[in-house]
C-alpha cells in the first residue's frame, strides 16, 4: 500500500474514532498517535495523516455545511460515521488541500477507495455521487494556474 494511501485510512480511522466517541478535541492528538503506530508500524512520513486530521478538524464546519447543501437528503448525522468521515477528507483534499500534491481527480478516487475498504455496499457510490457534485460545481480548481 502506497504511503499516501496508507496515511489516509489511518486519517480516516483516527477521525472515525474521534467522531464516534464524541468529538473529544483533547483525545484527538493520542487518537491520531495510537492508529499510527497501530496501522502504520514502519510509515516514515507521519505529517500527512496529521495534515488531512487538522485540516478536517479545522474546517469541520465548513466541510459539514458542503456536504448538506451536496447531498440535501441526507442530514450529516444520518450519514454513517465512516462515509461522513471519508466526505469530509475527500472534500478537504479536493477544496482546501495542496492541488500541486494531490490533483482533484486524485482526491476523489482516493476517498472513494477509503469508501469502499471501510463503508458499506453503496458507500463507494454515495462518495463518487457527493463529490463529483461537488467537483462539476466548482469546475476544474487550479485548471487556469
Amino acid at each position: 500500500m502506497a504511503n499516501r494511501h496508507l496515511s489516509r485510512s489511518i486519517a480516516m480511522q483516527s477521525l472515525y474514532e474521534w467522531d464516534f466517541k464524541g468529538m473529544d478535541m483533547d483525545k484527538l492528538d493520542e487518537i491520531v498517535k495510537q492508529n499510527i503506530e497501530e496501522f502504520g508500524p514502519g510509515i516514515e512520513e507521519t505529517d500527512f495523516v496529521k495534515q488531512i486530521v487538522n485540516g478536517v478538524i479545522k474546517n469541520l464546519p465548513k466541510l459539514n455545511k458542503i456536504i448538506e447543501k451536496s447531498a440535501p437528503e441526507w442530514p450529516i448525522d444520518q450519514i454513517t460515521v465512516v462515509d461522513r468521515n471519508v466526505l469530509r477528507i475527500g472534500l478537504y483534499e479536493l477544496l482546501l488541500g495542496n492541488r500541486k500534491e494531490v490533483p482533484p481527480k486524485v482526491a476523489i478516487n482516493e476517498a472513494i477507495e477509503l469508501a469502499k475498504t471501510f463503508g458499506g455496499e453503496s458507500s463507494g457510490k454515495f462518495i463518487n455521487g457527493v463529490l463529483g457534485t461537488v467537483y462539476r460545481e466548482i469546475g476544474e480548481p487550479g485548471k487556469d494556474e
